[in-house]
């Protein structure tokens, strides 16, 4: 049986709910003051609260505060018949489950009612799924203080070869798929080394444009080019005696992958413009997303820095591939994001947490904790719950219809309309396994961007958000250069 706890000082209202509430499956109780009211909380243990926000004595507000200290579990669904734009920003503000105006809709009220209630089942299930089937902790002490967690076979694997590598100064390589945290296995290696009290700096190599990223890394001399008005020491420089991580090395350009290469023979290099070795007294990381056996078989990256580099390598696996970590990272992401945001962590409703694992996540570990983060502004109370999940975790369509029109990426919420359609496409791509989306969209886009460029390959680069070397790879990957006059 459920509990129902009315809060409300018209006695027409409270008469009214005892007959729209008359029923074996509920049991109602009513207070005329939200005083009263919260004497009944502890005596009666209610799953749900409706609660009038304009009343004598301890207003509504002031009542739905002293239940959040109460109880921070229990829903509270807010009633007026004064709905002002502050009273609502209020009510959702302290934690308010919805907000109901009066007069009622009985059909709408009873359904709002039959959601909450199956919200505070969730939330009661959120609350035991803290623990294991022995009762114990999901998450132990020392998971809080990792920057990676997991206890599937493949995540012990990598935390064996971090520490079997971390003692040494060799070069590793990193491979795996974006997201799954291969800039944090870098720094796990430079934290339990002998370097681990000098400086770890990360590079992104896809991020910066292929004629900064030589100044970016080896620093250059005054006039060594236009716009050099200064020395400028570079990141090999800069990390003298650390650990310097090039992550998406597979997108550096030839030239720079020869200059990684004298480093890592030589220990030595130069810095743009200038003739004079400098020693480098640093651990090179690298990282890719890319298989480098392929680049190296269509020539794009070096044969002997791809030697150079595997020498020692790490596979990060997708998060698709070690499903059992799942509930861990779930419950030390939610951790972690209430550590930075300074509140308690929430707990996650088990359905919820089912969802989660039924998803494919192509983001991997990056789109986990994106997704969490989502439902921590989303969700009310402190649980969690199916409903607060994004569409595309749980199922339900985005669109009945999968016609695109272009205004489906235009205005002002161009972006997120954009990350709508990418989940959306996602889900059709699910079902069919025929489907190849992503090669197909990218091809246009390239396409699109190099027309509105009129052809020039620099500001067609800057319009899709990648390196100049990136695109060339893109026009010759999907033979563009018959359709278009490229310059």
């Amino acid at each position: 049986m459920s509990k129902l706890l009315l809060i409300d000082d018209d006695e027409d209202v409270r008469y009214s709910f005892e007959r729209i509430f008359d029923s074996p499956e509920i049991e109602l109780t009513t207070a005329s003051s939200g005083e009263e009211g919260l004497k009944a909380i502890p005596k009666f243990k209610p799953d749900l609260v409706l609660l009038d926000i304009r009343m004598e004595g301890m207003t509504g507000l002031e009542a739905l505060r002293r239940i959040r200290q109460i109880d921070t579990k229990l829903l509270v669904i807010i009633m007026t018949a004064y709905g002002t734009t502050q009273n609502t920003i209020d009510a959702m503000k302290w934690g308010a489950y919805d907000y109901l105006l009066k007069p009622f809709d009985v059909p709408k009220l009873k359904e709002l009612v039959a959601k909450a209630l199956e919200a505070a089942r969730e939330i009661r299930e959120g609350t035991r799924y803290n623990f294991s089937p022995d009762n114990r902790p999901i998450l132990q002490p020392e998971d809080l203080e990792s920057k990676i967690v997991g206890r599937s076979e493949a995540m012990r694997h990598v935390f064996k070869l971090i520490g079997q590598f971390a003692g040494t100064d060799t070069t590793v390589l990193i491979t795996g798929e974006s997201g799954t945290g291969k800039e944090l296995v870098a720094s796990e290696i430079h934290e339990h080394s002998e370097r681990r009290d000098k400086l770890f700096l990360a590079v992104n190599c896809a991020a910066i444009p292929e004629q900064l990223l030589e100044s970016e890394l080896f620093g250059h001399e005054r006039g060594s080019f236009t716009g050099a008005v200064n020395q400028r020491i570079g990141k090999f420089e800069q990390c003298k005696g650390g650990v310097i991580f090039l992550d998406e090395i597979g997108d550096m350009t030839p030239a720079t992958q020869t200059k990684i290469l004298r480093v890592l023979q030589s220990r030595t290099f130069e810095r743009v413009g200038g003739n004079t070795p400098i020693a480098a007294d640093v651990r090179v990381i690298a990282a890719t997303n890319k298989p480098l056996e392929q680049a190296v078989a269509a020539g794009h990256f070096r044969e002997d820095l791809f030697y150079r580099l595997n020498g020692v390598r790490i596979h990060m696996p997708p998060l698709r591939d070690r499903q059992t970590d799942l509930p861990l990272l779930i419950k030390y992401l939610l951790n972690k994001i209430a550590r930075e945001q300074q509140h308690e962590p929430r707990a996650i409703a088990s359905n919820a947490v089912k969802a989660l694992e039924k998803y494919h996540w192509p983001g991997n570990v990056r789109e986990l904790e994106s997704v969490l983060r989502h439902v921590m502004v989303v969700s009310k109370g402190d649980v969690i719950l199916l409903k607060d999940l994004p569409p595309e975790i749980t199922g339900k369509s985005l669109s009945a219809s999968p016609v695109l029109s272009a205004s489906a990426v235009t205005g002002e919420e161009g972006v997120s309309d954009i990350v709508a359609l990418a989940r959306q496409l996602f889900q059709w791509a699910r079902r069919d396994p025929k489907l190849k989306i992503i090669p197909a969209i990218e091809r246009e886009l390239v396409i699109q961007a190099l027309k509105e460029a009129d052809g020039n390959q620099v500001h067609a680069a800057k319009l899709l958000g990648i390196t100049r070397a990136t695109l060339r790879k893109r026009v010759e990957k999907f033979d563009i250069k018959q359709e278009l006059s490229i310059k």
